[in-house]
């Protein structure tokens, strides 16, 4: 039983207790995160490296008066837990339950709803923007841990307050982790910081002891201003927090309370930017998660006491089909690089990280930097795969769009956690870049519909002189053989699996299995389905479809993506191209929403996406 977390209903119970009582407090609530997560799965390390953080923050500040935005969110279970989602918490992740992420709808609480990184400062600089035109008087912190750092937009933001210099409080979580281990120089720039506490102690105390002088005191301290810059330099070297208009405070640990309550005590009364620095562990608490914090970051449900992962066995993923498809493929092509933005395990590059260090990339939350960089290597010779989630590369559309694309560049990108992801919810689900990717001259766009398919498109995109991408889902691939060699497909070929004369459906990705299930039903109903593996959402096979829309003049597409600018709109397209308007035609697919989080086969149930649904589709299509 939780003792004093059972009591804590809202952050004024909080307030309500004695300091004492807090590290109690502190352990409980680990104890409740490692329960519920072991159970529904999560993000368990960034958690349990905050809850002492958390705790503070909410014990000095009032929410949600006062702001606190997290940057990324997947480390807001403490906050969830302190501001009246307790007695709901085992809902975590589950369909109508409590969301892994800030969310404006959940809880005034959450003041920005988030899930990429990057976003934190720029947020709270518009907030405390707003606040000073209607003259009110909040506290703003933006949360930003030191992965999130590498953004851009992140030293856009900085940039940017420095110069209005509002009353902004930004805390730098720094754990060495974002999800990979955290790369590049702007990590051993952290890393060296650690003598700030002594500059800021030795200014408070010469400032006392010139005070102390009759009469010259107040012109000394002025003197001493003037050449504050020299001192500091002279004590530590100015940080380029410092050079960017905020006053600089720590390294702090981030997992003493008492130090952590005096600081923000101490902080809500300067003006101005403030940076405060906390050292956090990523799995404070929870040794597995201590000791393999990158594995632990989005967990799988877990057993407690070994800390092993219940997985199911025999069917590898499609992360893990893709990392052995680009090794077999990097051992036969030395020009073949591969880039990630701060995923090296997520997307399955570890194994190619290890065999070819020369030719991998790790460049930090910086998707944009990614694909431009990917760029300049693909111009000199180099044959580059970038492996994003799809939800992520988002955040490059210009630079794919600018970059790559408007010159016609052969870069090749795997689009991983592709479709509905399912508990990370609606900032998580990759269900946009079949439309945000076909929209683009010169991308060719396709979609496998098991792991020997993969290996093949793989193939296929690097050997391609223009940019590809390939999308694939989250889990368990399909379990087929997969060929020794892969092989080159034609571009813009699809494959009919199946034959017959009442209805057609194009399918497309890992919808192609539920197609064919459905058609094998339908056939036992005496429905009779030509199923198309449509491979390419761009360029479509135009005459295998427009033979099939003319022959049997009934159409269901169907595509794991958003229905507006998706695979199914571009088959409509073609055959309005082709004059071609005595076809029945109906798309399934995820309609102009953001999925909510839940698990992903009860959301493909939900929306018709799996064998059952697409047999109603085509039985109400042929009435």
């Amino acid at each position: 039983m939780s003792i004093i977390l059972d009591t804590i209903n809202s952050p004024k119970d909080l307030k309500a207790l004695p300091v004492h009582k807090l590290y109690q407090l502190v352990r409980e609530i680990r104890q409740r995160i490692i329960n519920t997560v072991s159970k529904s799965g999560g993000h368990l390390a960034s958690n349990l490296g905050v809850v002492e953080l958390t705790i503070a923050l909410h014990y000095v500040f009032n929410t949600p008066q006062d702001k606190i935005i997290w940057d990324v969110g997947h480390q807001c279970y403490t906050h969830k837990l302190l501001t009246g989602r307790r007695e709901r918490f085992d809902t975590l992740r589950q369909a109508h339950g409590v969301s892994g992420f800030p969310k404006l709808e959940e809880s005034p609480h959450d003041a920005f709803g988030t899930g990429h990184a990057s976003t934190s400062i720029s947020a709270a600089l518009g907030m405390v923007e707003a606040m000073e035109h209607k003259k009110e008087q909040r506290h703003t912190i933006a949360v930003i841990g030191d992965g999130s750092l590498t953004g851009g937009m992140a030293f856009e933001a900085l940039n940017h307050a420095g110069t209005l210099k509002r009353n902004l409080i930004v805390i730098l979580n720094d754990n060495e982790m974002s999800i990979s281990p955290n790369v590049g120089a702007l990590s051993h720039y952290l890393s060296k910081i650690v003598t700030g506490q002594v500059y800021h102690k030795f200014k408070k105390e010469v400032e006392c002891m010139l005070k102390g002088i009759p009469a010259l005191g107040e012109q000394m301290i002025g003197a001493a201003y003037k050449v504050k810059e020299a001192l500091k330099t002279l004590v530590v070297p100015v940080t380029m927090f410092d050079e960017l208009g905020f006053e600089y405070i720590g390294p702090i640990s981030g997992h003493e309370i008492t130090e952590l309550l005096d600081t923000f005590n101490a902080i809500k009364k300067l003006d101005g930017p403030i940076l405060l620095h906390v050292l956090t562990k990523k799995g404070k608490g929870y040794l597995p998660a201590e000791k393999c914090s990158n594995l632990f970051h989005s967990a799988a449900p877990f057993d407690i006491e070994s800390g092993a992962f219940c997985k199911k066995k025999g069917v590898a993923s499609y992360t893990g089909c893709f990392s052995a498809a680009l090794v077999k493929q990097g051992e036969e092509d030395n020009k073949i690089a591969a880039i990630t933005a701060a995923m090296t395990e997520g997307t399955g590059l570890g194994k190619f990280a290890e065999l070819f260090p020369d030719r991998f990339y790790d460049v930090g939350i910086a998707e944009q930097h990614a694909v431009t960089f990917s760029a300049g290597l693909a111009l000199g010779g180099m044959k580059p795969v970038v492996a994003i989630y799809s939800t992520f590369l988002q955040r490059a559309f210009d630079q794919v769009l600018h970059d790559v694309c408007l010159q016609n560049l052969p870069i090749t990108f795997a689009l991983d956690r592709a479709g509905i992801v399912g508990q990370d919810g609606a900032t998580h689900n990759g269900l946009f870049d079949f439309s945000y990717l076909r929209c683009l001259p010169n991308m060719v766009v396709m979609a496998p519909k098991d792991e020997n398919e993969l290996q093949d498109m793989l193939y296929t995109a690097i050997n391609s002189p223009s940019p590809t991408s390939i999308r694939y889902p989250r889990g368990c691939a399909e379990g087929v053989t997969i060929a020794d060699k892969p092989k080159l497909i034609e571009i813009g070929k699809a494959e009919a699996l199946t034959k017959g004369a009442d209805a057609v459906i194009l399918a497309i990705g890992n919808r192609v299995y539920p197609a064919l299930a459905a058609a094998a039903k339908l056939k036992k109903d005496n429905i009779h389905t030509t199923v198309v593996n449509a491979r390419f959402v761009k360029p479509l096979d135009k005459k295998l479809i427009i033979q099939l829309a003319k022959d049997i003049g009934c159409l269901v597409t169907v595509e794991e993506n958003n229905l507006q600018g998706g695979f199914g709109s571009a088959v409509l397209e073609l055959l309005e191209q082709e004059g071609i308007y005595n076809v029945k035609a109906r798309r399934i697919g995820i309609p102009d929403i953001f999925l909510d989080h839940a698990p992903p086969d009860q959301l493909r149930r939900k929306y018709g996406l799996d064998g059952p649904g697409i047999v109603k589709a085509v039985k109400k299509l042929l009435k």
